[in-house]
């Protein structure tokens, strides 16, 4: 009995979550050797007092001053010491596994702060952010997505285009990525997992991910967007599409994550978060979100919810005093929600995370604050199945 498959069957089995004992011994063992790992990176605000007009943020943002303030301290006194723990990943993973070196360095969103002021000051910070990055000598080229701070202030859109677009082709060129980029909105492969970065603030980003989604090859697809897809903790109404107005979108946005059973890697409220989200359609999705926003090199989990029981509207318990007067509404949000969602985990703990494919299998291990211990590995292929 002739048990051979052709490789477009091979990736049509894999899409719809076959696994390997439907293959042959040799395209087991063609899947076995498909294994990397890569580090994702949540939300960073790279930060200087230098690089604001204070005028202008007096006038526009005066009640910013704060974490202005805090997220220059950190990226002066802890976010050096964060990439230095990266920095010893990376090399930690390419010495065990030298044939499958760290590609890439992911990070979703709000790599700079923001709120500069002038093009010139934004200019200068994201500027100062890449040229951290490189003096940080991760060993790996550093991708990442567009987020909200990335592009808040006047002349913070230009100067992202001007100093972002140009480095994230550079770096996205290596794995197939475009050659040029026009919009926050680029995909980019390595061995069998595609990635698509989505531009949460650009209107034309549904369509270029239909369209891109439409095209896909790989066995694993990974789409990364900066604020949540799915709501959780307090902040209920961040998640994309959150208005009443926004509802066919969010609705379609929903369809096409399910149908590619993705996982969507995201940051924004700066917690961590996995859950399992099904659609109406039938589809399924996983939602990773992370924070690398370290405010002390003492960081230990916090607020841990766990389970179904817990994807309740009493999660706006961990953060009490974020907007009392919108409870009733935010609460209402997870009554829509909760038929939807299979796995739900939460905790207020920053760091960064390494995430490996091997395979079928697709796994999470979160890292705490700026050290290299592992809280929790999460079998991100598992929740799929929930």
């Amino acid at each position: 009995m002739n048990t051979s498959i052709t490789r477009r069957r091979f990736l049509q089995l894999s899409a719809a979550g076959a696994t390997s004992l439907s293959l042959t011994p040799s395209a087991r063992t063609a899947e076995a050797a498909k294994s990397f790992s890569f580090i994702l990176l949540g939300d960073l605000h790279f930060d200087r007092l230098e690089h604001h007009d204070m005028a202008w943020l007096e006038k526009n943002k005066g009640g910013d001053l704060g974490q202005i303030k805090n997220y220059s301290r950190i990226t002066a006194e802890v976010m050096p010491r964060l990439f230095a723990t990266v920095r010893e990943t990376v090399t930690a993973l390419n010495t065990a596994s030298p044939a499958n070196k760290v590609p890439f360095v992911l990070q979703a969103g709000d790599l700079v702060e923001g709120l500069c002021g002038t093009e010139e000051l934004s200019v200068r910070q994201n500027q100062e952010a890449l040229a951290f990055v490189r003096e940080a000598k991760l060993g790996a080229p550093f991708l990442f997505t567009k987020g909200n701070h990335d592009v808040t202030g006047d002349g913070a859109l230009p100067a992202f285009q001007h100093v972002f677009h140009p480095y994230l082709a550079q770096q996205a060129k290596a794995f197939q990525g475009p050659a040029k980029l026009d919009s926050g909105n680029y995909s980019f492969s390595h061995q069998n997992a595609q990635f698509f970065c989505f531009d949460a603030y650009d209107k034309q980003s549904l369509d270029w991910l239909e369209a891109a989604l439409a095209k896909r090859q790989a066995q694993h697809c990974f789409v990364v967007i900066h604020p949540p897809v799915v709501p959780y903790g307090a902040r209920s109404t961040w998640n994309l599409y959150s208005s009443a107005k926004d509802k066919p979108r969010r609705e379609k946005l929903l369809e096409l994550l399910g149908k590619q059973n993705a996982f969507v890697l995201g940051g924004h409220i700066h917690k961590f978060n996995t859950l399992t989200r099904t659609t109406p359609g039938g589809g399924k999705f996983v939602q990773l979100a992370v924070s690398s926003v370290v405010g002390s090199a003492e960081t230990k989990p916090k607020d841990i919810l766990s389970g179904l029981k817990e994807y309740t509207g009493d999660q706006i318990r961990v953060e009490p005093k974020h907007a009392p007067e919108t409870e009733k509404a935010r609460r209402a949000v997870y009554d829509t929600e909760r038929e939807f969602v299979k796995s739900f985990e939460y905790a207020d703990l920053p760091g960064h995370t390494v995430i490996t494919i091997n395979g079928s299998q697709v796994t999470a291990k979160i890292h705490a604050g700026i050290t290299r211990d592992v809280w929790r590995t999460v079998d991100l292929t598992e929740l799929l199945k929930a």
